[in-house]
């Protein structure tokens, strides 16, 4: 060990004390447990720009281990992404270094991690749009590593292990995870709750496996190198630490991951690792000059990579366009959607299979799958036109997840945040439940992931109530920033497509019929072709004023139609796709489609009917389900639970 490695780490832990012991809060012991592994990783391998957290080209690292958040600031802090003053303010109100790593709020933090495993499994969909990119556009324009500093608690989430096994899978051998094993957590060691033997996991997983005491620098060192040596695996690295390492008397201790040290334990340990015992947020020159001695090399390497890329799109047109579409802003995508046949009955699933199939050529950087399920989930033309990825080669777009919900959602987060590419997954909704964390770290982390939902209500029928989603479109609405999309047709459809394909910064759910249902006119519902696009719109209308407003979504809107035949007095049929989109809209807008005078007002969806009062009053009528299904065919449920137009009729007329 150089001594002055040695002393950068003393200084990065010192850090972590007084950061945490500032804030009153935080994890310093694992974050110290740590510190060796990640400080060599900053100063000596990973690849970036000084001058550019964002350079497109960077290493990537993700901290899975959201928890040792200080040890992160403080080495971006000795990058020069965040200040002394940032470090002072570790989690305050409106600081660059909140609790867990936020991405859209600190320059170097790749990924918002704090849920245990999923920084692991975004790593993955990291590794995986590396893959691809360098695979289309060349080594010269893509060629990086994914770093992942993973903990106890990460590796005990299914759903890393769940992304594990796509990675060995895959062959990602740019992916490399350290695992700071320090054997304790925060209600005590992990003996309690784990005997897992991790390098044969790991290995059965078709990972290249690397045991190293997380605390000699020659073995971190020769650990990293081997891992970038494996091209064929992803590398797991095993790092056997002590928790709280370096301090005065409570290494090991696992009190030291959830609390702050004292202050005489803090003066002691600094004493220990030749700090100043009295001074706070102590880095001196020399440190500072060390960690930045290969700075202008890494400058060199960005200007480099920028000429090569000019020079590369000056003489090779086919990299060129294919860089169009990697770099184009969503807003200015060019999608030529297909047109549907009026009256013809199409199940909104298929719909979106066709559009998909209509538009995969011109989207190339279009890329996902579905959880085992491509033919119901209309991907199977995806998946045999383009292949599947790594499987069939790094430049297939479709990615076969298997029975792998969360891990799904999450890889497409990392797929999104490394950036280029356009992720979509599609399952079953009522499996949405596994996804849902990951669907809302998709919101928190503003990513325009498209999840694609099908067999949305109690038509699937047969199948029954395990398969019947009932409150899963309202439990969805309910995530901030996440725009629900639930098409009554094939044109809705499409039009819902075109709205979550342009998104810059929300994440998408389309719900979808397996039941077919009418194809609307154009020119009998003009409305239709761009409606869609304010949440809510007016589809039928009547003269003047109406005496009632039937509002519905999704397969509920033909009902309504239907309904609105049953009365002699006018009717306005409302199609709400979306309300994320409308509530989004003006009031003047909202109260042109629901006249706030107008209070006679009924809905109708196939699912909870509790958020619906919000648009009809308490006084209004919601036909919906409040209950399990049940295993029989479609139709007969329908007539069961009331989804016919007459007894729609009825519910209003015995209320209005």
């Amino acid at each position: 060990m150089s001594t002055a490695t040695e002393k950068t780490i003393a200084v990065v832990k010192g850090l972590i004390m007084d950061g945490v012991a500032k804030a009153n809060s935080g994890h310093p012991g694992g974050a110290m447990s740590s510190t060796d592994y990640a400080t060599i990783l900053f100063s000596e391998f990973l690849n970036f720009n000084p001058d550019d957290a964002g350079w497109f080209n960077r290493d990537r690292f993700i901290l899975s281990a959201g928890h040792e958040s200080m040890l992160l600031y403080s080495l971006l802090h000795l990058c020069g992404f965040v200040s002394m003053d940032d470090l002072k303010q570790f989690r305050q109100l409106g600081s660059l270094t909140p609790g867990h790593p936020e991405v859209h709020v600190t320059p170097g933090v790749e990924a918002t991690t704090g849920p245990l495993g999923q920084g692991f499994a975004m790593s993955v969909g990291f590794a995986s749009a590396e893959a691809f990119l360098r695979e289309k556009l060349g080594p010269d324009a893509m060629d990086h590593y994914t770093y992942v500093l993973s903990s106890d608690g990460d590796i005990q989430e299914p759903v890393a292990l769940g992304a594990a096994s796509l990675a060995g899978l895959w062959g990602l051998g740019k992916l490399i995870v350290y695992y700071d094993s320090n054997k304790v957590q925060l209600a005590g060691p992990c003996a309690k709750v784990d005997c897992t033997d991790h390098r044969k996991v790991f290995e059965g997983l078709c990972w290249q496996v690397i045991e190293v005491d997380g605390h000699n620098h020659d073995e971190i060192r020769a650990a990293i190198k081997a891992g970038r040596a494996e091209t064929a695996k992803p590398t797991l690295i095993i790092g056997h630490t002590t928790m709280a390492k370096g301090c005065a008397t409570m290494e090991g201790n696992h009190k030291t991951h959830g609390e702050p040290l004292k202050a005489d334990e803090i003066a002691a340990t600094k004493k220990k690792l030749g700090l100043p015992e009295s001074e706070s947020f102590h880095v001196p020159t020399d440190v500072l000059d060390g960690f930045r001695a290969r700075f202008d090399g890494l400058r060199a390497k960005a200007a480099d990579w920028k000429k090569a890329v000019d020079s590369k799109l000056a003489a090779d047109s086919a990299f060129a366009e294919m860089w169009g579409h990697v770099t184009r802003p969503r807003p200015e995508l060019q999608i030529a959607w297909p047109s549907f046949e009026p009256g013809q009955s199409m199940a909104t699933r298929v719909a979106w299979g066709t559009c998909l199939n209509a538009v995969m050529d011109s989207l190339p950087t279009l890329v996902g799958g579905s959880a085992d399920l491509d033919p119901s989930n209309q991907t199977a033309k995806f998946r045999a036109t383009y292949g599947d990825f790594a499987v069939d080669g790094y430049g297939a777009r479709n990615l076969a997840f298997g029975v792998r919900e969360f891990p799904m959602a999450a890889i497409m987060n990392g797929i999104q945040l490394h950036g280029g590419l356009m992720p979509f997954g599609a399952t079953f909704l009522t499996f949405s439940d596994y996804c849902r964390n990951a669907i809302r770290m998709s919101a928190l982390q503003e990513l325009p992931v498209l999840y694609v939902f099908t067999h949305d209500s109690f038509w699937v029928g047969e199948d029954g109530p395990t398969h019947q989603p009932i409150e899963h479109v309202s439990s969805l609405r309910l995530i901030p920033e996440l725009i629900d999309l639930r098409p009554a047709d094939a044109n809705e459809t499409a039009v819902c497509l075109d709205v979550a394909l342009r998104q810059e910064k929300h994440p998408s759910v389309l719900f979808l019929t397996r039941q077919n249902l009418p194809t609307l006119d154009p020119a009998e519902y003009p409305a239709v072709v761009d409606g869609p696009r304010k949440g809510g719109y007016v589809l039928r209308d009547c003269d003047g004023t109406p005496d009632l407003i039937l509002i519905a979504s999704g397969s509920e809107v033909s009902l309504a139609l239907e309904t609105a035949k049953l009365f002699k007095r006018r009717v306005r049929v409302v199609s709400m796709p979306s309300a994320k989109l409308f509530d989004g809209q003006p009031e003047t807008y909202k109260n042109a489609v629901l006249p706030p005078e107008v209070t006679a007002r009924a809905a109708a969806e196939a699912g909870r009917t509790d958020g619906w009062y919000k648009y009809v009053g308490l006084g209004g009528v919601v036909l919906g389900v409040d209950h399990f299904g049940a295993s029989a065919p479609g139709k007969v449920l329908s007539d069961k639970y009331g989804f016919t137009p007459e007894n729609f009729a009825r519910m209003i007329r015995e209320k209005f």
